[in-house]
């Protein structure tokens, strides 16, 4: 039962954390991109910009969506295009292990937030790769996926 005291825990899971799993989806996007000789540029959060550190944009509202920009990739071709847009799931979930084996092998305590991570990291893989088209500029990464596997269609952002 969500009582008065789980306020604390409400505010910096949702303020503090889900910004953080959202930066490591857009940052796997970006990687992605990079490896295949494309730049990529990252927006966290929506509304006016608060700060940006090199290619990384900070928006006030730093809580809702985040973006990933890039330009034409040197290695281009359907499969490429297709790790780009898997990036995030693959970051995603890259943490979700790492974090894991950390407190698995006793490096890492174990501790709410990072429970909290992980179930906001399988969260966010899993409605990112649900092919679905939000609106004819947004995809989700896994209709993205779809699309440029089967009929070579690339989008220039991802979410």
């Amino acid at each position: 039962m969500f009582e008065l005291k789980d306020l604390i825990t409400f505010f910096w899971s949702f303020f503090l954390i889900l910004p953080i799993v959202s930066l490591v989806h857009v940052a796997g996007h970006s990687f992605f991109a990079f490896i295949f000789g494309g730049k990529a540029s990252m927006e966290i959060g929506l509304g006016n910009l608060l700060v940006k550190i090199g290619p990384i944009k900070v928006k006030s509202m730093y809580f809702i969506d985040s973006l990933c920009q890039y330009n034409s990739l040197k290695l281009d071709n359907r499969l490429t295009n297709a790790l780009v847009y898997a990036g995030g799931a693959i970051f995603n979930l890259g943490t979700i292990f790492l974090i894991n084996n950390l407190i698995i092998n006793n490096v890492l305590e174990p501790h709410l937030f990072f429970y909290q991570f992980s179930y906001f990291s399988a969260y966010y893989t899993f409605f990112a790769l649900i092919p679905v088209q939000y609106s004819k500029d947004h995809l989700s990464d896994g209709m993205a996926i779809f699309k440029v596997l089967k009929y070579g269609e690339r989008q220039q952002a991802t979410h």
